[in-house]
């Protein structure tokens, strides 16, 4: 029987990750990340003060175990509080200042609960930035990152978690390349069918752009904290 090598914390920060091996690891796909979006909105949405911001760190933790994993490398324990932290990569807040943000935060809710669809939006914040969080570190890991480590450290953890929050503001300010959209080879529709159909289809493509956006800002970020 062959031997078990145990390699040292030294030694385990050197060594390269699986994918410059040759091993080829799956991408987190978008319907594994639309869970964990979904778990996170659900979480978001408990109403008791302090229970939601823990279990949002839990599903946002597994989510950045999972999506490094699926890529050869892991976390270190501080890296993963890092990026699972729903306030910011600064660090949890505290006590008075989670109740504070609880109180604010239901009362916004029980106000915009009188216009019916206004209730989604503290769930909906959540699951979003649940999702984008998975989407850019995956997109960190297996195109951005620099690294050599098979170990994602604290400093690193933290470049990255900038680099996503950045990424949703400046979104705003990024054209992406514009996509070619197909055309039909022989269009038997009247004009206010093609008109409809363009209105739907214009709906059906945010995401896709947004995402597009998404990703040229964060490239800008990652790109600029390297240099």
């Amino acid at each position: 029987m062959a031997s078990r090598t145990t390699l040292s914390r030294d030694a385990l920060d050197a060594t390269p990750a699986a994918g410059d091996a040759g091993v080829v690891r799956p991408s987190v796909d978008h319907g594994r990340l639309a869970t964990y979006a979904a778990l996170g909105g659900l979480a978001g949405a408990v109403p008791l003060p302090w229970v939601p911001d823990s279990l949002v760190r839990r599903v946002r933790g597994a989510l950045a175990h999972d999506v490094a994993a699926r890529h050869g490398v892991s976390l270190t324990p501080e890296a993963r509080a890092a990026l699972a932290e729903p306030s910011g990569g600064g660090g949890p807040p505290s006590a008075t200042a989670q109740a504070l943000r609880f109180v604010g935060v239901r009362l916004g809710a029980r106000l915009l609960s009188r216009f019916g669809p206004f209730a989604l939006v503290w769930p909906a914040r959540e699951a979003v930035r649940t999702f984008v969080l998975g989407h850019l570190l995956d997109r960190y890991v297996a195109v951005a990152r620099a690294e050599r480590a098979v170990r994602i450290d604290l400093a690193e953890a933290r470049r990255v978690r900038r680099a996503i929050d950045g990424a949703v503001v400046r979104a705003l300010a990024v054209a992406p390349s514009r996509a070619v959209e197909p055309t039909a080879v022989d269009d038997q529709r009247d004009a206010f069918t093609a008109l409809i159909d363009g209105l739907i289809g214009l709906a059906a493509g945010v995401p896709a752009r947004v995402t597009q956006r998404l990703d040229a800002a964060f490239d800008e970020l990652v790109s600029e904290a390297d240099g």
